[in-house]
């Protein structure tokens, strides 16, 4: 049977090897992303590559809650399953700025539309396509995080690499609560850290003017983007993982994450307040759950 496989984030950097590497073998390809023109040339592009003809697209901005839902909505009126969920897109806004929604951009890209909405959006789909896999791209960036869970958005207090690194926390937490929550459906959740890669991540003009020097000088150091979409592959498609369910990968290895990613009572918490968040005519409050 052939398999469906979403990617998100999928244009370019270690989205679009994973994407192009996945579409080798027998599955149907759908890649998301907010560029018509981008979506439309890169399904072309890895259709000629592969010679895969099933390479589709959907678009939205994932930082958009409304946005996330209806390309839900398309998804599930279009394609009667799906196996493999890869939540890749990801950025980190060098300012504080809000969605239309009234989320701070970085929180709502990275895990409360991109990863929890969409996630939850699809969930029906995964699990009627049993087994199916959901693949958080995360990083070991959550190491440096500092979770405020009375101002998860970092209102009046935004730092650019602290709310990455913390977006990246708030990925491993919801794939462990995710997984948990899942046990027993025949749908596994797992996270990895692709490595530090050799991308136009953080190289935007609009970039603060010290970053583009920096990773510059980093890239010299830093792996390919067909190295660092290794694990994302290997999560997606390799049988060595099947059925393997709530673990943190690293080289396609398996590697203990921080005491704090691990802790139930965040992974909770953060469900709570995501949940919470996405309810309409919550948006953009500040909500805040006891932790139990």
């Amino acid at each position: 049977m052939t398999k469906t496989v979403m990617v998100t984030g999928a244009t370019a950097g270690i989205g679009k090897v994973t994407a192009r590497e996945i579409a080798r073998q027998d599955t149907r390809l759908v890649i998301l992303g907010r560029s018509e023109t981008r979506c439309r040339d890169t399904a072309h592009e890895i259709r000629c590559t592969t010679g895969n003809e099933r390479v589709d697209y959907l678009l939205a901005d994932l930082s958009s809650l409304a946005q996330t839902r209806a390309a839900a909505a398309r998804f599930r009126e279009r394609y009667e399953r799906l196996d493999v969920l890869v939540n890749n897109a990801g950025a980190m806004f060098l300012d504080y700025g809000e969605t239309e929604e009234g989320l701070e951009r970085t929180f709502a890209l990275n895990h409360l539309s991109g990863y929890f909405l969409l996630t939850h959006e699809l969930l029906d789909v995964l699990e009627a396509s049993t087994p199916a896999r959901i693949v958080n791209v995360a990083s070991g960036a959550h190491t440096t995080a500092r979770l405020d869970f009375d101002n998860l958005q970092m209102r009046g207090n935004y730092a650019a690499f602290r709310q990455y690194s913390n977006s990246k926390l708030m990925n491993l937490l919801f794939t462990f609560e995710l997984s948990r929550r899942l046990e027993g459906t025949g749908v596994t959740a797992n996270a990895l850290h692709p490595g530090f890669v050799a991308s136009n991540f953080g190289m935007t003009n609009n970039s603060t003017w010290w970053v583009r020097p920096v990773m510059t000088l980093g890239h010299l150091f830093a792996l390919s983007e067909d190295e660092g979409a290794e694990t994302s592959i290997y999560l997606a498609t390799s049988p060595e993982v099947e059925g393997v369910t709530g673990k943190y990968f690293v080289k396609c290895r398996e590697k203990a994450p921080t005491s704090a990613a691990l802790d139930e009572a965040s992974q909770r918490r953060l469900w709570e307040l995501s949940e919470a968040l996405v309810k309409p005519g919550e948006v953009g409050q500040a909500v805040s759950t006891p932790s139990r």
